[in-house]
């Protein structure tokens, strides 16, 4: 009766990880379904200095607090399933190998925001610069004067500049840019001024209009899920948390003698074992999911 109680709580904790809201769903599909990382070409040096320079990266201080809090929590629980100093030592130094992998995804999240921010200044100021000079690549120099953008975009932009320079049109600049940005507001504004170009720039105001409120409202709905994903992590890790302490509650209906009785059997073991697994594993998937790129998608 006792491995089935273990059993049922078990697959509770599979099902709800596999089944709690579209939110939830969404995150499984993207997770499953699509490659992380879509900023591939930016190494781990360089977005860690760019956090450092924007004083953003987590101090020795906050580093040791999270060692701390990530460390001590798996030592509480590890220990209330299993009572053995070994199994709890083991599991505290694996949480305590994560801690820098997940200061690794804020640092991305942090940079992904502040490279979105920068996408946004581009967009709107190369369509206010064309309005002036009614060329592309004079708006993209008047931008890169303006000293409103910083790296990497600001290196990315100039040479987005010499590579129209080089080729005489601006197709394959263009195409460099949004391999790097694949932002929706990107690929709108450069096919729009891809086809003024090629076409001509008659009756581009209306145009251009149309595509600054376009890139408002592209910004506004990054925004919105940025605070979507704000909610979803607070709800996912208080569940996560709970979750883990339903066996806890368990050795309440049973006593403390059952439960040490029931941990004497290696199938018990097994499956305490498989549901603390699986359990960190969703909850370090729901961090990967919420630190993952903004304004791509």
């Amino acid at each position: 009766m006792e491995l089935i109680l273990l059993l049922i709580i078990a697959i509770f904790v599979m099902a709800y990880r596999m089944n709690t809201g579209d939110n939830v769903y969404k995150f499984f599909i993207n997770s499953v379904g699509n490659a992380y990382n879509k900023f591939a070409p930016y190494s781990y040096k360089e977005v860690r200095e760019k956090t450092k320079e924007l004083g953003v990266e987590y101090t020795p201080k906050q580093f040791i607090a999270q060692v701390g809090i990530i460390g001590g929590a798996a030592g509480i629980i590890s220990y209330m399933y299993f009572y053995s100093i070994p199994i709890t030592v083991l599991y505290v130094s694996i949480a305590v190998m994560f801690v820098p992998y997940l200061a690794y995804l804020r640092s991305q999240r942090l940079f992904s925001e502040y490279v979105f921010e920068k996408i946004q200044v581009y967009t709107s100021n190369v369509i206010i610069e064309f309005n002036t000079t009614q060329s592309f690549v004079k708006s993209l120099e008047g931008v890169r004067d303006s000293g409103i953008l910083e790296d990497p975009v600001l290196s990315d932009l100039k040479i987005m500049i010499q590579m129209s320079y080089d080729n005489g049109t601006i197709e394959e600049s263009i195409n460099y840019f949004n391999e790097k940005y694949p932002y929706y507001m990107v690929k709108n504004m450069h096919q729009l001024f891809l086809q003024i170009t090629n076409e001509g720039a008659r009756d581009s105001g209306e145009a251009l209009e149309l595509m600054s409120l376009d890139i408002d409202a592209l910004v506004e709905g990054v925004y919105r899920d940025r605070m979507d994903r704000n909610t979803f992590h607070t709800k996912f890790i208080t569940f996560g948390v709970v979750l883990f302490f339903l066996v806890m509650v368990m050795q309440m209906l049973l006593t403390k003698d059952t439960y040490l009785d029931m941990l004497e059997l290696w199938y018990v073991k097994f499956v305490l074992h498989a549901i603390v697994i699986i359990n960190c594993y969703f909850l370090i998937n729901g961090e990967k999911y919420y630190n993952e790129d903004v304004g791509v998608e």
